[in-house]
């Protein structure tokens, strides 16, 4: 299960985040983090990566992860968003 990372209009290059949940989301779930890429892993975690255009943006899809009732694993920065310069 894989979605792309749309970027938003109004994204301001804050960065891309990996989110880590503890458990598989299952497909109803796909729609609740649009934009976000979401694997999951043999481990049995699922892991949420994507554009995150704010510090509010970021909150809110905690917020999100916690209703689930699913177990945090991590939340890491991953890169700066695509305003940055990008080596071919």
């Amino acid at each position: 299960m894989s979605d792309t990372h749309n970027l938003p209009e109004h994204y301001d290059g804050s960065g891309l985040y990996e989110i880590r949940i503890k458990g598989h989301l299952d497909d109803r779930w796909t729609g609740r983090f649009e934009g976000l890429t979401i694997a999951l892993e043999e481990n049995g975690d699922t892991l949420l990566t994507g554009p995150v255009i704010d510090q509010a943006a970021l909150h809110g899809l905690l917020k999100k992860v916690r209703d689930l009732g699913m177990p945090l694993v991590s939340v890491l920065p991953v890169g700066p968003g695509p305003s940055s310069d990008v080596k071919s």
